[in-house]
C-alpha cells in the first residue's frame, strides 16, 4: 500500500514549474552584469520562481563578436542544450561590419530549445539608462550620455553617475520612468525599421531582455515596467 506521504510526495513532483533559463554575456565587466544582477536577485527572492527560472550572468570584458564566440563556447563547454541565451553588447567604435554581423550569426545558432538574442546599444547601454528621463533622438556620442547622466544623477543627489555603480538598477527605477524607457525603445526601433543595427543610432534592444526578466517581478516592481 502507498503511504499518504509517499502519494502527497509524487504529486509534488508531478505538478513541479519546468525551469527556465537565462544565459547573459555581458561585453562590459561590470556596469552591464551590475545591472542584471540586481534583476536577478528580485527574481531569485520571490519564493515562486527562485527555482524554476535559473539566470547565469557572465562579463566577459569583450566586444560584439568576440561576446558571441565566448557564448558559443561556453555553451559548448557546458552542454547546455535549453535556454534563452543573450549577448548585450555596444557598438562604440567598432567596425559596423562586426557589429551588423553579432546579431545576423545568431539566426544560424538557434535550435529547437536554445535560442540567441541580440540585446546591442548603439552607441552603448547608457543610451538605455537616458531613456528613463528623456527620449533622446540625436545622432550623438557616448561623451553626450554621460554627461546627460552625470547632471541627472548630481540632481538627484546621487553624485556624478559611474559606470561601475552597482546601485544603478534601484537609481534607474525608483527615480526614472522604465515603462516610458521600453516605450521610447521601441519607437527608436520602429524609426530605424530597415536599418542595420550598425545605422541605428541612438537605439537599443536591452529593453527585449528586461522585458523577459520583469514577468518575474513581484507585481509592485513589475508595475514600474508594464
Amino acid at each position: 500500500m502507498v503511504k499518504k506521504q509517499d502519494r502527497k510526495k509524487k504529486r509534488q513532483i508531478e505538478i513541479k514549474e519546468p525551469v527556465t533559463y537565462f544565459y547573459i554575456f555581458c561585453e562590459g565587466e561590470r556596469t552591464e552584469p551590475n545591472y542584471f544582477e540586481k534583476m536577478k536577485s528580485i527574481i531569485n527572492k520571490d519564493a515562486m520562481y527562485k527555482d524554476s527560472v535559473n539566470i547565469e550572468i557572465v562579463g566577459t570584458g569583450m566586444n560584439t563578436l568576440s561576446v558571441l564566440k565566448y557564448a558559443k563556447e561556453y555553451i559548448k563547454r557546458n552542454k547546455i542544450n535549453q535556454g534563452e541565451v543573450w549577448c548585450v553588447y555596444d557598438k562604440d567604435d567598432f567596425k559596423p561590419a562586426n557589429f551588423n554581423d553579432t546579431e545576423k550569426n545568431m539566426k544560424d545558432l538557434n535550435e529547437q530549445e536554445l535560442h540567441y538574442h541580440a540585446a546591442w546599444s548603439n552607441e552603448c547601454i547608457e543610451y538605455w539608462f537616458i531613456l528613463h528621463f528623456v527620449f533622446f533622438t540625436a545622432n550623438s556620442n557616448r561623451r553626450y550620455y554621460f554627461e546627460y547622466l552625470n547632471k541627472k544623477f548630481l540632481e538627484l543627489g546621487f553624485g556624478k553617475y559611474k559606470k561601475n555603480d552597482t546601485d544603478i538598477f534601484n537609481i534607474l527605477t525608483e527615480y526614472g520612468n522604465p515603462k516610458q524607457a521600453i516605450k521610447w525603445a521601441e519607437k527608436r526601433l520602429d524609426d530605424c525599421q530597415g536599418k542595420t543595427p550598425a545605422d541605428s543610432v541612438p537605439a537599443t534592444k536591452v529593453h527585449i531582455l528586461v522585458q523577459e526578466l520583469v514577468k518575474y517581478f513581484p507585481e509592485n516592481i513589475k508595475s514600474r515596467y508594464v
